[in-house]
């Protein structure tokens, strides 16, 4: 189901039944106090800004389809600067949708693998048939992106036996799913430069899912956690080996500069 979907159907069980509210409130509630209480981020991550780690943010997005269930053009800028500034890129992620993430950073990375459910098991829970065909539309031919098929609760990440230089972990974001990703990633395919990228680590770029980040510090080794960040104007959260400060989310935010984004269409 799509995530327009998905926020359709929410909004009728909503209207039928209005005490829903309270309880997915509630719910979001649970997972900031556990945060506050656990590791002591009442607030979220901190907050760092792109261009203080590139010196600028300026990045060609290409493929970029403007439809459900996809990144931002600012998520895929991040992914595929941290790319461009790393020689010989080597690059992992979880969850390959249409392909677009994996596209964009195969542009500038030497080699990319991305792993996904296989059709087969997609199908086995349900999804429709036409959804599991969109995935790897943009990535499918690329020569040097190579698809993994896999349930990461089970899949064998050692046997990959490579370390990866950028992941990108953007699968399931229930709390147990994101710990789940995170440990294994940092047990099994990380070197002590690595840099690892959440997605959805944000509902929007002012609004923290708490869940997500549950999930993130549970499963990342705590000596980590001083690295972890949200990215300002993204949905992402990065460990960056080495990288301290940053400042309290403070929404609504005051913007501190502006996008230029020149919009092109190319049929297919």
């Amino acid at each position: 189901m799509s995530k327009i979907s998905k926020t359709f159907r929410a909004i009728g069980l909503l209207i039928r039944n209005p005490w829903l509210l309270n309880k997915v409130l509630d719910e979001e509630n649970s997972w900031r106090k556990k945060v506050a209480k656990q590791f002591s981020k009442p607030d979220g991550l901190p907050v760092i800004h792109a261009e203080d780690i590139f010196g600028d943010f300026s990045e060609t997005i290409e493929p970029f389809a403007f439809l459900d269930g996809g990144s931002l053009p600012t998520d895929l800028a991040l992914l595929k600067k941290l790319a461009r500034r790393i020689p010989h890129c080597k690059y992992f992620e979880i969850g390959t949708w249409r392909g677009e993430s994996v596209t964009n950073v195969a542009s500038v990375a030497e080699i990319c693998y991305t792993l996904n459910l296989s059709d087969e098991e997609m199908k086995s829970k349900g999804l429709d048939q036409r959804y599991i065909g969109l995935h790897r539309f943009f990535s499918t031919g690329i020569p040097n992106i190579n698809h993994l098929e896999g349930n990461t609760q089970v899949f064998e990440f050692q046997s990959l036996s490579m370390k990866f230089d950028l992941v990108f972990i953007d699968g399931d974001h229930r709390f147990e799913m994101v710990k789940n990703d995170t440990e294994k990633i940092f047990r099994h395919l990380v070197h002590d430069k690595s840099i690892v990228v959440w997605h959805d680590y944000a509902r929007n770029p002012e609004t923290v899912r708490y869940e997500v980040l549950a999930g993130i510090l549970e499963g990342c080794p705590e000596a980590f956690h001083q690295h972890i960040f949200h990215i300002a104007n993204t949905l992402c959260a990065v460990y960056i080996p080495g990288m301290t400060g940053g400042e309290k989310l403070n929404a609504p935010v005051s913007p501190r500069g502006k996008f230029k984004i020149d919009l092109e269409f190319k049929p297919l």
